[in-house]
């Protein structure tokens, strides 16, 4: 009895110490009861999945065994152009060849890419019996290989079967897919952690993507030693993107309350909404960003900066792919899909690019000061993990406080000043509100409620940042 009794205390306890925001209250260990779906019309469950992942400075030359392990006959390596010519790619090849594995080299990847260069990539997965896929770069090579290597095994699939509703019919990948190997080179999609591939679908203007845990890659190889290549600027976009993705996933909407609830388990999407589990990942992320972003953007040589943020990359990869994102992102694939003629520093490309991760983060203090009414707590803590001063704050600024934040982290790190400095007015906003529209698996779990007038303020309060 005593023991029980010790048990009920300590219930008790986390119980008071609970976040008592309104998106997050009465929740996670109180139980959501296992009522079947034919009645909830919100989920009662979440599920956690992640690739295996191995870290450490020079472990890419275990690529090759592993691929031999495996009883790999023939292997797609995929990359971009610059990278192609880059230590990362070298080492991996040099493994693959120092292990006898035969491979073909598919180094065409498009930086940002679109449904075209995702059916250039498929068409040459296509042209050849590949029985394991290697990707060695970052977000754009890791998910073109994921698309290639789902439509490579699902030849009768037409393109936009597996693409996210509403753009796509968003079928579940039910039929098996090749092992995929990705070695990332930049610290911030965590896509060697997630089953999401991400492209621009160039008839609407609008980003989308591929969401299935089928997707997942079998292993992870970070090596911090890939992310010493990495441009300034390189270094701060991709750092933007780990910091939202951690912002974003701690302040989801959370899972039992995300609908509809799932009448089957495959059917339970990758992003479920904020969960016990991932609120760990995102927030340890965070804390990672804040001690080592700065550091690892101003100094290329920074190996325990940049080893960090490598690090944090996975976790809040963990984090998200599992809990989700919201507004920022969903708000950031039109502003990617609309460019006109921005020209991105440190990226070696030959078409207008707004990065991924520059796209995300400027709509960010908006977004947070918009979404912090329903978890003001969360809000509140990511501002004190950022560096705020929060002891004296109500909790009604949190928002306030948290854009405040994260302006003057952007504003260190030499931030573009809003979107009109990328190219925007307010002329844009209706195309940009119509290219979030779409955007539902992602803005859907905003723990706020929103309308396109909402949007539009948010995208025409982001023009400027200072």
């Amino acid at each position: 009895m005593a023991g029980r009794d010790r048990v009920v205390s300590l219930l008790r306890l986390l119980e008071r110490a609970a976040c008592r925001c309104p998106a997050h209250s009465n929740t996670f260990h109180r139980g959501v009861g296992a009522a079947s779906c034919t009645v909830r019309k919100t989920d009662y469950a979440f599920q956690m999945a992640s690739s295996n992942i191995r870290y450490g400075e020079g472990v890419t030359r275990e690529v090759g065994m592993d691929l031999q392990n495996l009883g790999a006959r023939n292997v797609c390596v995929m990359t971009d152009r610059t990278l192609s010519r880059l230590p990362p790619v070298a080492a991996v090849l040099e493994s693959l060849a120092k292990n006898g594995v035969r491979y073909r080299v598919y180094d065409s990847v498009r930086v940002e890419p679109t449904d075209a260069s995702f059916k250039d990539a498929i068409s040459f997965a296509k042209s050849d019996s590949f029985d394991v896929f290697v990707a060695v770069g970052g977000g754009s090579v890791i998910d073109t290989c994921k698309a290639a290597n789902l439509y490579a095994s699902h030849p009768d699939a037409n393109f936009l079967d597996f693409v996210n509703a509403p753009i796509g019919k968003g079928k579940p990948v039910t039929g098996t897919v090749r092992p995929l190997i990705a070695v990332p080179t930049t610290a911030g999609t965590g896509s060697e952690t997630t089953g999401v591939a991400i492209f621009d679908y160039e008839p609407l203007k609008a980003k989308t993507g591929i969401a299935s845990r089928a997707l997942r890659p079998m292993l992870g190889i970070v090596d911090p030693l890939h992310t010493l290549s990495m441009p300034e600027r390189v270094a701060a976009n991709s750092g933007f993107d780990v910091l939202c993705h951690a912002l974003e996933s701690y302040t989801a909407l959370p899972y039992h309350q995300r609908a509809p609830c799932p009448t089957n388990p495959i059917n339970r999407p990758a992003y479920q909404g904020s969960n016990p589990i991932s609120d760990v990942w995102s927030r340890h992320a965070l804390h990672v960003v804040a001690k080592y972003m700065k550091r690892a953007v101003r100094d290329p040589e920074d190996l325990e900066a940049r080893s960090s943020m490598h690090l944090a990359s996975v976790f809040a990869g963990i984090g998200f792919g599992n809990a989700g994102v919201h507004l920022c992102h969903g708000m950031s694939y039109p502003i990617a899909g609309n460019v006109k003629t921005h020209s991105a520093k440190g990226y070696s490309v030959e078409h207008p690019l707004v990065p991924h991760g520059l796209s995300v983060v400027l709509t960010s203090p908006a977004v947070f000061n918009f979404t912090a009414p329903m978890c003001p707590d969360r809000h509140l803590e990511a501002a004190e993990i950022l560096g705020a001063n929060v002891r004296q704050v109500k909790r009604e600024d949190a928002g306030l406080v948290l854009a405040d934040a994260l302006r003057c982290f952007l504003s260190e790190l030499q931030v573009e000043d809003g979107l009109s400095a990328v190219g925007y007015s307010k002329d844009d906003i209706p195309a940009l509100v119509k290219g979030t529209v779409p955007q539902e698996r992602v803005t859907k779990l905003s723990p706020r409620e929103h309308s396109e007038e909402d949007l539009s303020r948010l995208f025409e309060a982001s023009m400027k940042l200072y």
